[in-house]
């Protein structure tokens, strides 16, 4: 009977290394040919996998498969990081910076627009009544 029992969770495994491969490929960004590749499952998706311990296991054996030097952390809260720690070649590293540079800027300048708006529609509270002779304020 044990061999049955070994069976049946090896089976399991190879289900749930199916599933979660599937949704490492998903966040896989074909310019960067691979490389670069995460995933980051909340305790909650974790549970629905299945154990931390087995769903950790899956998350290697499926990044093993996609090629990545597999790195996992689990965080204190149970949040699961999965990510390829290979070092990417040259044009993908240039081709990574030069998007993470773009969306920087991006939020940098997003952030000074809504800080410029927030200033320009509140009104002036440090005002003073005296400083506008014969108006109410």
């Amino acid at each position: 009977m044990p061999d049955g029992k070994d069976e049946l969770a090896e089976r399991r495994l190879a289900k749930l290394v199916d599933q979660v491969k599937a949704m490492m490929a998903v966040g896989l960004k074909p310019e960067y040919r691979g490389f670069y590749g995460q995933l980051l499952l909340t305790p909650g998706a974790v549970a629905e996998l299945g154990e931390l311990a087995e769903v950790r296991k899956a998350a290697r054996a499926a990044g093993r498969q996609l090629g990545w030097k597999v790195r996992t952390h689990v965080s204190e809260d149970g949040t699961l990081l999965v990510m390829d720690d290979r070092d990417a070649p040259k044009e993908i590293r240039m081709l990574a910076a030069h998007r993470a540079a773009e969306v920087t800027a991006a939020v940098i300048t997003r952030a000074q627009n809504e800080a410029r708006m927030r200033r320009t529609s509140q009104p002036n509270l440090l005002r003073q009544p005296d400083d506008h002779p014969g108006q109410n304020l």
